[in-house]
């Protein structure tokens, strides 16, 4: 009998304690969450950027919390690169579409909290959670199809490159 693994990787467990530590410290002070919530955020922003560096090209977004994470990451900008040229072998580049032409938006937060589970992370339903007012005048995934931007991926509409 072949034994088949259940155990998924956690976010966190790509990079070393000691950064993940910082990181979630960083949103702690930043945007006043208790620790906990930030560790949880920073561990699925991580997560996301493993699976958008397995699925190159795939235009995977975050959820609004799970890009705090994000963002956060990218403002430590030697540890971001250094993780990207790791992990990716390339930068993985946040890129907005709340310019004119918002036509290259990424795939929708829950295909994207598929692809992360897909590719192996431990996902938070909770903070990949399509909110219920995206569900009218969105693609039915929480991607916005208004052209409102409410109900975007991220906090202003993001996608990785």
């Amino acid at each position: 009998m072949t034994s088949v693994s259940t155990e998924r990787i956690t976010g966190r467990s790509l990079v070393a304690p000691e950064l993940f530590g910082r990181l979630a410290a960083r949103i702690v002070e930043d945007e006043g969450m208790d620790h906990v919530l930030a560790e949880r955020v920073m561990d699925q922003a991580l997560a996301f950027l493993g699976a958008c560096a397995a699925n190159p090209g795939a235009g995977l977004s975050p959820a609004r919390l799970v890009d705090v994470g994000w963002h956060t990451f990218i403002l430590h900008t030697a540890d971001y690169r250094s993780f990207c040229r790791s992990l990716a072998g390339r930068f993985l580049h946040h890129v907005p579409t709340d310019g004119p032409d918002a036509s290259g938006r990424g795939v929708g937060i829950a295909a994207t909290a598929a692809v992360v589970e897909a590719s192996g992370y431990a996902v938070d339903p909770e903070l990949w959670a399509v909110s219920a007012d995206c569900s009218e005048g969105s693609g039915g995934d929480g991607s916005d199809t208004s052209g409102s931007g409410k109900c975007s991926q991220c906090n202003r509409g993001c996608h990785s490159s």
